[in-house]
């Protein structure tokens, strides 16, 4: 969350950023409940000065034979206002709290300001050799090759958990879960993370400390039981893994990374092109997180979008980068690269991974902090990156890698973990 500290400071500079975050201005609502929060401290502190200066008083009075009854009549009166404050400040400081957790995070200075995603810039495109956007044969969609080759049933994914929960069936489920190690393995050995396998269910302490909710928790599926959340991506739980905790700074960066399956509901995407991968409720990502300090958080984020790019190259997968604009950034994030990948039967990118960097807005929200050499505390910067996530990455390998007859080839660095060279 943001630091009230800041936004005194830096009031216009907070409003212009809310603004072009295409969120409502907080600031003056913000101010006012630290403020009110200020008096109430202030009058309470005072009061619990009288309240010690007479108690120290009492013995004296006792010695000299004084009427006490008096003062320990003005000792409860204060002591009752002492507690009636208590409770005022506790319902002003989650009042402003909450506040605070429904104002997003502000955009770096050097994201471009824009309203929607058609605003959002690209910043290059890589292509395989040979690539072209043209086919000379006639492209099956990914729907149409999941059903001629028996390797993805949507309709029975359908039948079995409704719409947006999709089946694969034999060498779709081989490919599937073979491009899941893959992506492991290239972010372990070649990028240096450390493998996480985390809990898919998690409470709301952690979906508060990532900023799922209470903003977007209409998005989000809830076991309200046992008041549970199954991750709408493994950045909740590998966040979380140090909320509340102190780092040393020796130990920083610290690179994670993990598979989960995902659940989203989708609240918002009524009337959205929903067809096969292309919305799901459940899909399968390959999550990368890091904890970082703060002056080396960007050069982070550059490294984290090349990661994501080296498995992409290596499966001669055609993408591109685009730059987020203000008003497409999501809630928590300071900046953020779209990688999206080509859709030949769509004709159009699909968005494969979102890199982002948010600064220590996160760190605030579940209390990460590091120990500077110098014995100072201060918040971590974290970061995460989809290192991908598999659904529309799917669409684009299945559609790019399919030949004229309609079968399809495995792509070569995926071919020692399916055990098999071709589809169909």
């Amino acid at each position: 969350m943001l630091d009230v500290k800041f936004i005194r400071e830096n009031t216009e500079l907070v409003r212009q950023g809310l603004l072009n975050k295409n969120s409502k201005d907080a600031v003056d609502e913000i101010l006012a409940a630290d403020d009110e929060r200020k008096t109430i401290i202030l009058k309470n502190d005072e009061l619990k000065a009288k309240r010690n200066q007479v108690s120290s008083q009492i013995p004296q009075m006792k010695k000299a034979g004084q009427d006490t009854s008096v003062v320990f009549a003005e000792m409860k009166r204060v002591g009752d206002e002492i507690a009636m404050l208590d409770g005022q400040l506790r319902g002003v400081e989650e009042k402003l709290e909450n506040i605070l957790r429904y104002t997003p995070n502000l955009a770096h200075s050097s994201v471009p300001v824009g309203r929607s995603a058609e605003q959002n810039v690209e910043v290059r495109q890589w292509l395989p050799e040979g690539f072209s956007f043209k086919s000379d044969f006639k492209v099956l969609d990914h729907i149409e090759l999941g059903k001629k080759h028996s390797i993805l049933d949507f309709e029975r994914g359908t039948k079995i958990s409704g719409s947006g929960f999709p089946l694969y069936m034999g060498k779709g489920a081989t490919l599937e879960r073979a491009l899941i190690n893959y992506m492991l393995d290239i972010h372990l050995h070649e990028h240096n993370y450390l493998e996480i396998f985390p809990p898919i269910l998690v409470n709301r302490e952690s979906m508060k400390g990532t900023g799922q909710i209470p903003k977007m928790e209409d998005d989000m599926y809830f076991i309200e039981k046992d008041d549970l959340f199954p991750v709408p991506t493994a950045e909740v739980p590998i966040t979380n893994i140090h909320r509340d905790e102190i780092l040393a700074e020796k130990d920083l960066p610290i690179r994670y990374v993990g598979y989960s399956p995902c659940f989203r509901r989708e609240a918002g995407s009524y009337g959205k092109d929903s067809k096969g991968f292309l919305r799901v409720h459940q899909f399968n990502k390959v999550e990368m997180v890091k904890f970082v300090k703060p002056e080396g958080s960007y050069d982070e984020l550059e490294a984290m979008v090349k990661d994501a790019e080296d498995i992409l190259q290596a499966l001669k997968i055609p993408y591109r980068i685009l730059m987020l604009c203000t008003g497409d950034l999501s809630f928590s994030a300071a900046k953020c690269y779209d990688i999206e990948t080509w859709s030949p039967a769509e004709n159009k990118w699909l968005e494969a991974s979102s890199c982002s960097n948010f600064e220590n807005f996160q760190a605030r929200r579940a209390n990460i902090r590091f120990r500077k050499e110098d014995k100072k505390i201060e918040y971590v910067h974290t970061l995460n990156g989809s290192g991908l996530a598999t659904s529309r990455l799917m669409v684009s390998l299945l559609e790019n890698y399919q030949t004229p007859e309609g079968k399809i080839i495995v792509p070569k660095a995926l071919q020692k973990y399916t055990g098999f060279e071709l589809i169909g």
